[in-house]
Order: C-alpha cells, then sequence, then structure tokens
C-alpha cells in the first residue's frame, strides 16, 4: 500500500513557474510507473506527464510538452513535476499516481493539489 500526498500548488501569474512535489509513504515506489493527471473545473480527469520506474523514460502531453519536466528522487520517495510557462488553461487540481511495475493501471492516487493560473 502507498500513500501519495501533493503539494506545491498555489496561485501564479501567467508565464510563470511552479513545482509540485507528490510524497510517497508506506512503501518505496522505486519500483512504481508514476504519472501527473489533472483535472479542471468541471472538466474530466486528463493525463500530464508519466515516468518510469528508473527515470529513464518520460511521456508528455502534447498540452504540456516543452514547458512541463517530470522527474524523481527515488532516494527520497519523491515526484515531482516542474511547470514553466503557465497558462490560464493549466488551473486545475493536479493528483500524482502510481502504478505497479507489472500493470497497466494506475494503482494509488493522492488527494491533488491546487494550481491557479492568472492571467
Amino acid at each position: 500500500q502507498v500513500q501519495l500526498v501533493e503539494s506545491g500548488g498555489g496561485l501564479v501569474q501567467a508565464g510563470g513557474s511552479l513545482r509540485l512535489s507528490c510524497a510517497a509513504s508506506g512503501r518505496s515506489i522505486s519500483s512504481n510507473r508514476m504519472g501527473w493527471f489533472r483535472r479542471a473545473p468541471g472538466k474530466e480527469r486528463e493525463f500530464v506527464a508519466v515516468i518510469s520506474s528508473s527515470g529513464g523514460y518520460t511521456y508528455y502531453a502534447d498540452s504540456v510538452k516543452g514547458r512541463f519536466t517530470i522527474s524523481r528522487d527515488n532516494a527520497k520517495n519523491t515526484l515531482y513535476l516542474q511547470m514553466s510557462s503557465l497558462k490560464p488553461e493549466d488551473t486545475a487540481v493536479y493528483l500524482c499516481a502510481a502504478g505497479r511495475p507489472s500493470g497497466s493501471s494506475w494503482d494509488y492516487w493522492g488527494q491533488g493539489t491546487q494550481v491557479t493560473v492568472s492571467s
């Protein structure tokens, strides 16, 4: 069992930057695929980025490509999302998720942290 807690959200001006953290506890996530998702008000949850267990593979949604960077520090059991050149359209609750090595689903979810980008 893994517990995930996001932090680092807040209010930022368009064009600004923000770094989100996802702290895992209960078990090491060094063997887990990790990802970031977001849910805007009244919108369906959407995929943002994913990173492999070792950090050697990353993939991003087209909407954030070139602006966001997903990373992890397995020694700290923590996942990160560095967000730059933020746009009002990025406003959402950002959630981190963990997937088991042999699975394709997302097994554990955090509660989310609010990111608001003002224009």
